[in-house]
């Protein structure tokens, strides 16, 4: 499964890219190095690429700015490498579109599981051929492309969403008119348990929201309901075609 699999290493430290391509490899994946912003997207362009390791300060545009710039064309996975583990560095990093964060240092070995968890959950979805399976979610005005992992807008705008974003939403639509805590969506869409300090949830949402259109102080699509967490409050229909 892992040989299937193209990693994009973005770090300006050679000896940083090099260990990590040499792990990865050695635990089957391709690799490809970039140094910055520039030689990134020339290996995109050249490359089939199934995940992004992108590190945050880069000479030149910086891993956020690649980070949101990517993300206007793509749903490409993105693993962010922040210098320190601050809160503000992770939630920037959520705000661009990431998928999943990771505070430097770190042992090859945690990469390796953050890149496999990722990829778990971005490629499950993905690639069903039965002609049974909706491919599209309608909900409200909006639809979500279940093929092509985006939204549709009311007005048939194409609207991109991260690899995060289109899980936790395609998570409402599948249990809607259900309130669902911050665990339970962190554990659903990330693997792992919340901390009292992790927003990355309430980031995601808001994202969610801003595309949506809604208002954020009164939302009527993905509410808020207090004490509780989220809620879709729209019916939600399929389609297979």
């Amino acid at each position: 499964m892992d040989m299937q699999n193209t990693v994009l290493i973005v770090d300006d430290d050679r000896e940083i890219r090099s260990l990590l391509a040499d792990y990865l490899e050695t635990h089957g994946y391709t690799t490809l190095m970039a140094a910055d912003g520039h030689a990134m997207w020339s290996a995109l362009e050249k490359n089939p690429v199934h995940l992004l390791v992108l590190d945050l300060n880069l000479p030149g545009e910086d891993g956020l700015t690649l980070c949101r710039n990517l993300r206007a064309k793509s749903n490409l996975p993105v693993i962010m490498l922040t210098a320190r583990g601050e809160p503000l560095d992770r939630i920037l990093g959520l705000e661009m579109g990431a998928d999943d964060y990771l505070p430097k240092p770190f042992e090859p070995r945690e990469l390796l599981a953050r890149i496999r968890s990722v990829l778990r959950r971005t490629q499950s979805n993905g690639g069903g051929e039965h002609d049974e399976s909706p491919k599209k979610l309608r909900f409200g005005e909006w639809t979500l492309d279940l093929v092509a992992r985006h939204l549709i807008s009311p007005d048939e705008r194409v609207i991109a969403l991260s690899g995060s974003e289109y899980r936790l939403l395609n998570i409402f639509l599948e249990q809607p008119n259900t309130v669902l805590n911050r665990d339970q969506l962190l554990n659903m869409t990330q693997g792992r348990d919340a901390d009292p300090f992790d927003r990355s949830i309430d980031i995601q949402i808001s994202r969610l929201r801003q595309k949506l259109g809604e208002d954020a102080r009164s939302p009527q699509i993905i509410k808020t309901v207090r004490n509780g967490g989220y809620v879709l409050s729209v019916n939600v229909s399929a389609e297979n075609h």
